[in-house]
């Protein structure tokens, strides 16, 4: 539905659409984690019981180490479940395991991707969310709001997208032809998720360009173009440019087109 997409245009006058994340994915997503966050804590409580009341060494314990171990589990399990969120959304591009199970993500206003002070105000409003009882007040926020948004999103800049890939039938795209024909993958160069989230719109949209006009360029512009779109997108994701040919990095972008385009090409 139309009122379900967004269009943004960015900083780097980008303008892209994504498909909003309703209240249905994000609560689903958000009752994964919580059951995995659950689980963690049951075993954590059974490993405290052990070693407060169990057997063996552990028994010999006095009170006043008792009681640092108990406050160490209170303080280790209160970082985890409020830190869970922030360090899986900024590390993994805006996707805890319930987001990426639900095929959604953390991004922000601006298209660009989830910063850390972003996750953190968006998650530390998670108490004002769960207001009054049950998260009440943020299943109503992203019920009404336009954009669904609760409040975390609306203070933090943030809003919740879809991620899911096109499929596309029939013929392949030109590129798809040529990275077929050079026998390239995805999985041919190592980019981890916390490289990848150094790459915002602006930069998929220029490797997009670049990989759609590659092969209608004559040599010289190839050339050209080939070195100075590694130059700029390289070093944020740690490559070197140094002792490649040009046909070695064109290579490389290719694939970095295929690891981009399955986090930046969404189902509209």
């Amino acid at each position: 539905m139309e009122k379900d997409r967004v269009g943004i245009k960015t900083p780097e006058f980008v303008s892209i659409q994504f498909q909003l994340a309703g209240l249905g994915s994000r609560a689903a997503a958000y009752l994964l984690d919580s059951l995995i966050l659950s689980l963690i804590n049951i075993l954590v409580v059974i490993v405290l019981l052990i070693l407060l009341t169990g057997g063996a060494s552990f028994s010999a314990l006095d009170d006043e180490i008792s009681s640092i171990i108990f406050g160490i589990a209170i303080v280790g399990l209160f970082i985890l479940n409020w830190g869970y969120f922030v360090f899986m959304e900024f590390y993994f591009g805006g996707k805890t395991i319930g987001k990426r199970a639900l095929g959604i993500r953390v991004i922000q206003d601006n298209g660009h991707s989830l910063t850390l002070l972003s996750s953190f105000i968006r998650n530390v409003m998670r108490i004002v969310d769960s207001l009054p009882a049950s998260y009440l007040t943020g299943l109503l926020m992203i019920f009404f709001h336009p954009q669904h948004k609760r409040l975390g999103d609306l203070v933090a800049g943030t809003i919740v997208v879809h991620e899911r890939k096109a499929k596309r039938l029939g013929k392949l795209t030109p590129v798809e032809k040529e990275i077929q024909s050079r026998g390239l993958s995805k999985h041919d160069l190592t980019i981890d998720e916390f490289s990848l989230s150094a790459l915002n719109a602006q930069d998929w949209n220029l490797i997009r360009t670049y990989s759609n006009r590659l092969m209608q360029l004559p040599w010289e512009e190839r050339h050209d173009l080939t070195k100075q779109v590694a130059e700029i997108l390289f070093p944020k994701i740690g490559w070197e440019t140094g002792g490649k040919n040009t046909g070695e990095l064109e290579d490389s972008l290719l694939v970095l087109y295929l690891n981009m385009k399955d986090e930046w090409e969404f189902e509209l």
